[in-house]
């Protein structure tokens, strides 16, 4: 008989290590209820300031809930995490510009910027009075044990997992995961409200939460990197109504990907009168950026997609 399990957050870790003993051991087929800290580790508070997004110190890893161990996990082996529910677990997320840091560089945005967002209605992220996100929670880093000994960064996602911020990966989706190690040795953290696709500022709607997963284990199926599946139609949370798209070409998509973010920074700025800074975080949060061409030699197209529906 499948068991409901609870992981709370009092205990986390902050690296990629197999030798990490697991807080707890599970059947195939069980469900796991995970209490994540935010990406800055419970830092933030609603009374917080731009000062002390500097004042926080260097990043050491993102906080993670785990690990947990499958029975019967091998090598070889693909874990399917079905995610069943993930909720704000306070009344307010966080979006910070960190100077060096994100899409666009230094010189553009060198002082350090916090927005607070009102989570309370549990359906909308508020920056203002002007402005309601719909929140799409999910966990951004979920991951399993690489194969490589010792610790390795959080930061960067990897063939395990790890920080993929995939917003797609919200309830009704399931992830699958390689198995590198016995056990798989699972762990979740990283939770947003709601994000763009890019997260150009590298930050999105930072929150802690509550997240349910039912574990699923596929033997022998051997996938060299993470896949998903989604439930229903992608982005239907903000896509429902009309968006604001600006576009840039060129032979490098990454410079492409941070002309199309400048032309829709500007843009708010003109048009919604935000500051910069404003706009960088509501780009990061609520704008996808897609790659609408790749064939058309030398120059490719990134379109940066803006719904309007978010503006009250």
């Amino acid at each position: 008989m499948p068991r409901i399990h609870r992981l709370d957050a009092g205990q986390v870790h902050y690296e990629w290590n197999n030798a990490l003993a697991p807080r707890l051991e599970i059947d195939p087929g069980d469900t796991v209820v995970f209490d994540t800290r935010d990406a800055a580790d419970g830092y933030y508070s609603p009374a917080s300031t731009h000062a002390d997004v500097l004042a926080r110190g260097p990043f050491r890893g993102h906080p993670l809930t785990g690990p947990v161990r499958v029975r019967g996990a091998r090598p070889g082996d693909v874990l399917a995490v079905e995610i069943l529910e993930v909720v704000p677990a306070a009344s307010f997320g966080w979006t910070q510009i960190r100077p060096g840091r994100g899409l666009l560089p230094e010189a553009e945005f060198p002082k350090p910027f916090l927005q607070l967002w009102d989570l309370s209605d549990g359906t909308h992220a508020r920056m203002g009075r002007d402005i309601a996100v719909p929140i799409a929670p999910f966990p951004g880093v979920m991951g399993t044990a690489l194969d490589a000994p010792g610790g390795h960064s959080t930061m960067p996602p990897r063939k395990n997992g790890g920080n993929m911020d995939i917003k797609q990966l919200t309830a009704g989706t399931t992830l699958y995961l390689p198995v590198w190690v016995d056990g798989a040795l699972f762990s979740v953290g990283d939770a947003h409200a709601a994000q763009g696709d890019g997260e150009v500022c590298i930050t999105a709607v930072e929150m802690m939460a509550r997240a349910t997963l039912r574990f699923g284990l596929e033997p022998g199926r051997r996938l060299a990197e993470p896949q998903l599946r989604t439930r229903g139609p992608i982005g239907a949370a903000t896509q429902g109504g009309p968006c604001y798209a600006t576009t840039a070409h060129g032979p490098d998509l990454f410079a492409s990907a941070q002309q199309a973010v400048r032309y829709m920074i500007d843009h708010l700025v003109a048009e919604r009168g935000l500051s910069r800074e404003e706009a960088y975080v509501l780009a990061s949060v609520a704008v996808d950026l897609k790659i609408s061409e790749i064939v058309d030699a030398p120059n490719w197209i990134v379109s940066a997609f803006l719904p309007e529906a978010i503006f009250v």
